[in-house]
């Protein structure tokens, strides 16, 4: 199956360091393979590959290098710059990790100038509808119950998630926990986790997630950080004018596998577009540079929109998510009045898309999902 960021790997491929990171068995290693067939790969969780890197005795008459997980070797920004300004590129060079891989082993010298990072989600309803024989009803029901990563994406079954489930978070929690940070309480941030699965799309505060787990602030807010780089959740914040603001305020949660959501449907189908939209938006600044954001609106009543997206630190779509609401938000009327901005209810079960004079728009989950779009080809959408 072709990924979403193949062209545009392919179009940088040969100019600078490709940075590839995202969630763990989301399909990184499987489209860097894919990149070139003349390649070789290294893992440095494996001795012998470790070994490899310390003598740099890889094969240099191959096309293409791909160093899995370097972020965990000490200093290795300051040895992959040594490699590119000694070496340059040929051969190419990606790099990739199921880490945040400007998170981790901060010291050392600076790639700047010599690299992009691209961020790979897993598979959406527009990757799957584009990539896949699956119509959009099977798989908006696979997404929706065994999530996007690939591998129970592409089989579908319950069963088969539940126990990949079990040896996917197990990896995150005692490998690259263990590895990557001096944090050992995994128990905790086990208890951690149950807690954030049914509580998505709730504005939470570190210190109420503390006193749930009688633990310092200060220590739930670190392992927030550890969760939101391994990428296993991601924050979305309110929106305020002033971002220094909004980045004190209480954010919301969500997760990259949206099979780990605990509730009803309607839950399930804001992760879904969660997801979607943080996917579409980390490929548009990625690939084409653009400057976007993802926020929600509350006010002190508790009156909500769902998602902000931000262009140029500017209010653009306000999206607004039901299950089985037919009926326009009255929220809509409450915030940025007079902005000239998209406004846009998705809803889950819907009978026909529907438009107002005011340019609000109610369109099926499955429609919306289908040709998610923040990128220059909405320049005047």
């Amino acid at each position: 199956m072709e990924r979403y960021l193949h062209e545009a790997l392919l179009a940088d491929i040969d100019r600078k360091i490709i940075l590839l990171s995202g969630p763990r068995q989301s399909g990184k290693t499987t489209l860097s393979r894919m990149l070139h067939p003349d390649h070789q790969y290294i893992n440095h969780d494996l001795a012998e590959h470790r070994l490899m890197l310390r003598e740099k005795s890889w094969d240099r008459r191959k096309a293409l290098f791909i160093l899995d997980e370097l972020h965990k070797m000490e200093n290795w920004k300051v040895w992959l710059k040594g490699v590119y300004d000694v070496e340059g590129l040929p051969p190419a060079l990606v790099v990739t990790g199921s880490a945040k891989l400007a998170a981790f082993r901060k010291t050392g010298d600076s790639l700047a100038g010599r690299y992009f990072h691209f961020r790979l989600h897993p598979i959406d309803m527009k990757e799957a509808l584009q990539h896949t024989d699956l119509g959009p009803d099977e798989a908006f029901k696979r997404l929706m119950h065994v999530g996007g990563f690939p591998e129970p994406f592409l089989r579908g079954s319950g069963p088969w998630y539940n126990r990949w489930k079990r040896t996917h978070v197990d990896a995150i929690l005692k490998d690259d926990l263990l590895t990557l940070s001096s944090v050992r309480d995994i128990q905790s941030i086990e208890t951690l986790i149950e807690l954030l699965r049914s509580r998505v799309g709730t504005p939470l505060s570190a210190n109420s997630l503390a006193r749930d787990l009688q633990k310092t602030r200060n220590t739930v807010q670190h392992w927030l950080d550890l969760l939101e780089d391994l990428y296993v959740i991601f924050r979305v914040f309110p929106y305020h004018r002033n971002v220094a603001r909004a980045l004190l305020k209480t954010p919301k949660f969500y997760f990259y596998d949206n099979a780990m959501v605990q509730g009803d449907d309607g839950a399930h189908l804001e992760n879904l577009v969660a997801c979607a939209l943080l996917k579409e938006l980390h490929r548009a600044q990625d690939v084409e540079g653009e400057d976007l954001g993802l926020h929600y609106i509350r006010d002190k009543e508790g009156r909500e929109i769902d998602f902000l997206v931000t262009r140029n630190r500017k209010p653009w779509r306000m999206i607004e998510v039901k299950w089985s609401d037919a009926a326009p938000s009255v929220n809509f009327k409450r915030f940025l009045v007079g902005e000239t901005l998209h406004r846009l209810q998705v809803v889950g079960e819907l009978a026909h898309d529907k438009s107002y004079p005011d340019g609000l728009r109610i369109e099926a989950a499955q429609r919306f999902l289908a040709d998610v779009q923040l990128g220059v080809t909405t320049e005047n959408a």
